[in-house]
């Protein structure tokens, strides 16, 4: 009965592989004709993946674009439809002028700290110092509020530390009748269980958070960031350290999948200069301006032809809708 049992398994795995295969084929088939009518689609899949976009975004493109198009009107198309889904700020220093209560979260390193400090420059610029309060829950790093203390008081604005989610409800009522309060936060890695902690206490204020995504991160790494942070709801994100990324598509991409609202950009240290308003013709021209130099990473495009074949099949996991 065994010995049974044990060819019947080995028969129906033999029946799956050769199905897969036959499958497989189909597929090559049917990729090999619809190639032959449009060759230039695994070019701009190559040219999106060397850019930094996930596979995801760019097969979503691929199956969303209009038949006949020219080469050079195939990215015009994609540059386009990316603009569309690049959701940015809607007016010039959106945050500054509306003003209300801000957190700045992420990972460590990301430059919450430095970033913090520039809104709060244009902030004092636009209706001085007395309108505008700096906190900090960073009471982990050696030198985090003194850091913070350093621009505050460049700025000439007090700096206050808060503890638990009791204390800066406190700390929140007495400063009501400030136009902006700016938190600066914990960083921690996402996978950090102390986390959880950080958004229940922020989001037992209603506290707007704006994630600070790193330019120079992976995509995989990029996305576990959002899925943690998110909890709860995000007003927006930040994308940081653009001077030291060889490209900014990444970041973008993560951005438009998962529909982040882009405040700023931020490309070096300097309090305020280096914080950028999102420029959406500027950002995608620096995402999808051509790859010169050869890279190990990069596909070649009979590789790229073979990718698509195997997304057409069905493997490929969907990302978020086009807009």
């Amino acid at each position: 009965m065994a010995a049974e049992d044990s060819a019947s398994r080995s028969l129906a795995s033999e029946i799956k592989s050769m199905r897969g295969l036959i499958e497989e084929q189909l597929v090559y088939q049917a990729w090999d004709t619809a190639q032959r009518s449009d060759p230039g689609k695994a070019r701009v899949l190559r040219d999106m993946l060397h850019a930094g976009f996930s596979a995801s975004l760019a097969r979503q493109f691929l199956a969303k674009m209009p038949p006949g198009l020219e080469a050079e009107q195939k990215m015009s198309w994609v540059k386009a439809v990316l603009g569309r889904n690049l959701r940015t700020i809607a007016t010039a220093d959106e945050i500054v002028e509306r003003g209300g209560v801000y957190a700045l979260v992420g990972p460590t390193g990301v430059g919450k700290t430095t970033t913090v400090a520039k809104i709060a420059a244009r902030c004092v610029v636009r209706y001085g110092a007395d309108r505008l309060a700096l906190l900090t829950t960073d009471g982990y790093r050696i030198g985090a509020h003194e850091q913070l203390r350093i621009y505050g008081k460049l700025l000439g604005v007090r700096v206050i530390a808060v503890k638990d989610a009791s204390d800066l409800q406190f700390v929140l009522d007495d400063l009501r009748s400030k136009h902006l309060v700016l938190i600066d936060t914990v960083g921690m890695s996402q996978r950090d269980e102390m986390i959880a902690e950080q958004l229940a206490l922020l989001s037992a204020s209603a506290v707007q958070r704006l994630l600070l995504l790193n330019a120079t991160g992976n995509g995989e790494t990029l996305d576990d960031v959002v899925r943690v942070y998110r909890g709860g709801g995000l007003h927006g994100c930040i994308i940081t350290k653009t001077d030291e990324a060889v490209g900014i598509a990444t970041a973008l991409d993560v951005a438009i999948r998962h529909q982040l609202l882009l405040h700023y950009v931020t490309n070096g240290q300097r309090v305020p200069e280096d914080l950028h308003l999102p420029d959406r013709e500027y950002l995608l021209h620096r995402a999808l301006r051509p790859v010169t130099a050869p890279s190990v990473y990069h596909l070649e495009v009979a590789e790229c032809q073979l990718l698509l074949a195997t997304a057409s099949a069905g493997n490929a996991r969907a990302g978020a809708s086009l807009g």
